[in-house]
């Protein structure tokens, strides 16, 4: 056993395993306080068949690690030499199943080392883009303790192309440390002639206890069954998973003789597989697969979390999300411009909260002009300018099951173009040229209105540009402002069809189109005064543009 911490555990652990007949060796991390081992010492100084072995300092990824386990293996060989297989744990392993069990299972297979070895081809679950030159590199500064030296000498070695000759022709392996060996295959490791040849190479190997016995295994032993007896699960960070008491009903399913890394605290795991009770559970073959649906789902929940939520203790990286938003939801641009009431009406039609310029300048227009709206929202605009991404985010999560429609324009917020371009919840329809309607209507000077046109103009083609990149994921429909008139009913069909795609109905009524009498001449004026919209479609400078006949039959044939 490698302890390092939770000393108190690990002797529960030592006792268990001792009053069952098997023999333990216990190794205490030399960084451990002398006051904490002659405690442990003395708590299981009524136990003959335990033993303790040389101390070294075992930090994470140096030799240290493999060097206390061949201490602690050498006193478990030599003090004992009735026991056929070596099994390592740590301190924080707790053995899943009685110990009659895992006695009997190694009594049926004699002969069979239980390690988990690879070559580095085929292995995918190494973190940090170290393979092969973990091997073939030189790794004398500490990782967690020295990383500045850590990575400016590997990339000094890369820059003069430094190789490490492998001694002796040794194919290189990794695995999990924990392993289960036959006593002749440990002897002949540690007793080997070519021992100090390997400690000396395995010494400079970086995360060396994942690999000298993984190596040396396949030099000695003719029956390697590549996998460990100890169910030990790792995060996408390489992290060790932490069993709690909530997993009671987890381990038990896996079949495992051993596991790690369980929480210190977890008194109910410790006291109910560290006791008696167990006996009369029936175990199969051991098989952490039953779990790994499990752990990919926690895997996955913890790199990409909920769809559409973002949480102040995992805010994703940018492009890292679990979807952009929470639910599917709407913006219109141009279409209040175009028609009068469309809030209204499209609330009444389709069902769902229709909303202003939730990103007006001035504030933020909720539905029914609320000062605050669900999720404890304001309709400050400084407050939602502050993040103008979370703002939207909080408010398609804080409504949920209820879709969302806004208001869009070049007037408003452009923070949030590229955002919702690319969110596949998002369907934005545009009419292009639109916002020149409020500019017709305004009894304001000429100067100023022709000024706000090219500005709005420009933000506009910018958006535009956004919407038509091919990274856009978001559902995109744009009309021009003249091609829109000539006939609504249809762009409004489909985006109702899309809103509410249970209902298919026919639209039986429309929004009230916006007088638009002389807005052929004010772009003309436009024009005139040096300013060219060019948004707007093919709009007749004189006359009404809307179509003079507003049913629009289909075509038939007649017999």
């Amino acid at each position: 056993m490698l302890c390092h911490t939770a000393l108190h555990r690990a002797a529960d652990t030592a006792r268990h395993w001792a009053e069952r007949g098997c023999p333990v060796v216990i190794h205490v991390d030399k960084r451990v306080g002398k006051w904490s081992v002659e405690k442990l010492q003395s708590d299981l100084s009524d136990l003959p068949n335990i033993r303790f072995s040389e101390r070294f300092a075992c930090e994470w990824g140096t030799w240290g690690i493999v060097a206390a386990t061949q201490s602690a293996s050498e006193v478990m060989l030599a003090e004992f030499p009735s026991v056929r297989h070596v099994y390592l744990a740590s301190g924080s392993c707790l053995p899943l199943r009685p110990v009659k069990e895992l006695i009997a299972y190694l009594d049926e297979r004699p002969r069979t080392d239980f390690i988990e070895s690879v070559t580095t081809e085929e292995v995918g679950w190494t973190i940090g883009g170290l393979n092969m030159e973990r091997f073939t590199l030189r790794f004398p500064f500490s990782w967690r303790t020295q990383r500045w030296l850590f990575d400016r000498y590997v990339k000094l070695q890369r820059a003069v192309r430094f190789q490490r000759a492998i001694p002796n022709g040794i194919v290189p392996h990794l695995g999990s440390q924990w392993w289960c060996l036959t006593r002749q295959t440990l002897s002949t490791i540690l007793q080997g002639p070519d021992r100090a040849t390997y400690d000396r190479y395995f010494r400079r190997v970086w995360i060396p206890d994942e690999s000298y016995f993984q190596t040396l295994v396949r030099q000695v032993s003719a029956n390697v069954e590549s996998r460990s007896l100890t169910l030990s699960k790792f995060d996408f960070q390489g992290k060790p998973h932490i069993f709690y008491d909530d997993h009671l009903q987890l381990l038990r399913r896996s079949d495992c003789f051993v596991a790690r890394k369980i929480w210190p605290h977890a008194n109910k795991l410790y006291s109910t597989f560290l006791s008696d009770d167990a006996e009369g559970q029936a175990g199969g073959e051991p098989n952490p697969g039953k779990i790994d649906r499990l752990f990919s789902k926690a895997v996955e929940r913890r790199v990409k979390g909920r769809p559409g939520l973002y949480m102040q203790s995992r805010f994703p990286n940018e492009h890292w999300e679990n979807g952009r938003s929470a639910a599917a939801y709407s913006v219109f641009q141009g279409f209040s411009d175009v028609f009068e009431g469309f809030e209204g009406w499209l609330g009444k039609v389709t069902g769902t909260r229709v909303h202003g310029h939730l990103f007006a300048p001035d504030r933020v227009e909720f539905a029914g002009g609320e000062a605050v709206f669900n999720g404890a929202l304001s309709d400050s605009a400084a407050i939602r300018d502050y993040n103008p991404k979370s703002f939207l985010a909080n408010l398609i999560w804080a409504t949920r099951g209820e879709r969302q429609c806004f208001q869009f324009g070049p007037a408003d917020n452009q923070d949030l173009n590229w955002f919702m371009a690319l969110d596949s919840n998002a369907q934005i329809s545009v009419i292009s040229g639109a916002w020149a309607i409020p500019l017709f209507k305004s009894n304001r000077n000429f100067a100023d209105i022709r000024r706000d046109a090219a500005r709005l103009q420009k933000i506009e083609i910018d958006h535009l540009a956004i919407l038509r990149h091919a990274s856009c994921k978001a559902r995109i429909r744009v009309w021009n402002l003249a091609e829109f008139i000539e006939n609504p009913m249809e762009p409004l069909q489909t985006i109702v069809d899309e809103i509410s795609p249970r209902s298919l109905r026919r639209l039986t009524e429309a929004p009230r189109l916006t007088d638009l009498s002389g807005f052929g001449q004010f772009l003309q004026n436009l024009r005139n005064q040096g300013m060219q919209p060019v948004l707007m479609g093919d709009f007749p400078a004189t006359g009404d543009p809307r179509p003079t006949d507003s049913r629009r039959g289909r075509p038939y044939l007649v017999k």
